[in-house]
């Protein structure tokens, strides 16, 4: 099996870019859960069919795919809402992590998932990295990267869980608050703590 390193954080705190860093510098398999929900919303699957039922047809878009952003506005103010989908969801994902773990010849997956935590994947975890950054950042990066209004952008990061809580679960923690020069710094501290260790020989 290999070593399995969650990295986890709210969002637009930089995980993705973390991640990356791990599979381009030390050769990790590089698992975003937001993509395998994305192939959740896929036409015709089981989920789509489930998501259409529970809040709308009007959700489908004329591909048959559902309109993500459009799910997001709807459910992230409403916490019943926010958990139905959950429910509709993780047994999805986590199928599909398991089948990514089972087929990988990495040494190390690093599984970027924003619920690693709330999910309970943490606990399958062999690490686990928080990524933390400054709020106004996390708008900032929303609303430029994303195109989305400061309503909304809001509305996301307040949906999120307070970073104290992940903080608690931390193995390492990673700031993102200056250049990527220093990110990656920080990245090979952590690698060095946390990950290396356990991947050299008797």
């Amino acid at each position: 099996m290999p070593f399995l390193l969650g990295l986890t954080g709210n969002i637009a705190c930089g995980k993705s870019t973390v991640g990356q860093l791990l599979a381009e510098r030390f050769g990790a398999d590089y698992v975003d859960a937001d993509r395998l929900v994305h192939a959740l919303y896929a036409s015709g699957t089981p989920e789509t069919r489930a998501i259409a039922g529970r809040f709308g047809s009007s959700l489908v878009t004329a591909d048959g795919t559902i309109d993500r952003r459009r799910l997001g506005d709807a459910v992230l103010g409403d916490p019943t809402a926010l958990r139905d989908l959950e429910r509709i969801l993780d047994p999805g994902v986590k199928q599909a992590i398991a089948d990514r773990i089972a087929q990988t010849p990495a040494a190390v997956v690093v599984l970027d998932a924003i619920r690693l935590i709330e999910a309970g994947t943490a606990a399958r975890c062999d690490a686990v990295w928080v990524v933390v950054c400054d709020p106004d950042a996390q708008m900032q990066r929303l609303q430029a990267s994303r195109g989305m209004s400061a309503e909304q952008a809001a509305l996301r990061i307040a949906a999120q869980r307070p970073a104290e809580e992940k903080l608690r679960h931390a193995t390492a923690v990673i700031t993102n608050a200056g250049s990527l020069d220093d990110l990656a710094r920080q990245v090979e501290v952590a690698w060095q703590s946390t990950v290396q260790p356990h991947l050299r020989g008797p």
